[in-house]
């Protein structure tokens, strides 16, 4: 199962259209978001994906209400963390910042995770893979990024969404 990770959209409509393009070409069959959208006007581009969507907020997420309304036709929008079971057993946990997980007691095999704006995978003592997919915005740090994870190999691949941009 091909699994699609986004975070930290900040309004970025241009690669936010980018990241759902990558998801439908490589047959995501769901996206995984771990917060920031920031506003409302961030849910008509995920219409367009193939897959539906299971999020958690951000930290600079502002109208809830209208960001839960506007998800009820593409997937979940929930507090972190929010767990999400992948039809082959795989268990994710989605957080935005990698400290709510603190305390968290149910069991995992993937963390998702943003507010670093930096893409990062990594895994813990007992063999837990962390994934940050960078943001997806490209604000910060002028690297739009995204990250796609293979369940079967356990593999997650962070996709450039603006590979032929100049260095800053």
């Amino acid at each position: 199962m091909l699994v699609g990770i986004l975070a930290d959209t900040h309004d970025h409509l241009d690669h936010m259209r980018t990241a759902v393009e990558v998801f439908n070409q490589h047959g995501c069959e769901v996206v995984l978001f771990a917060g920031d959208f920031v506003s409302t006007i961030c849910v008509p581009p995920l219409r367009k994906l193939n897959c539906p969507v299971v999020a958690t907020y951000g930290d600079n997420d502002g109208n809830k209400i209208g960001l839960k309304s506007g998800f009820t036709i593409i997937g979940t929008l929930e507090e972190p963390p929010v767990r999400y079971v992948a039809e082959d057993g795989t268990r994710f946990v989605i957080v935005h910042m990698l400290r709510q997980l603190r305390g968290y007691t149910e069991e995992f095999d993937v963390a998702v995770y943003g507010h670093t704006h930096k893409p990062r995978v990594h895994q813990d003592e007992q063999g837990r893979l962390y994934i940050n997919p960078g943001e997806a915005a490209g604000w910060t740090f002028r690297r739009p990024t995204v990250a796609l994870f293979d369940t079967q190999q356990k593999v997650a691949t962070v996709i450039d969404l603006a590979p032929d941009a100049p260095p800053h």
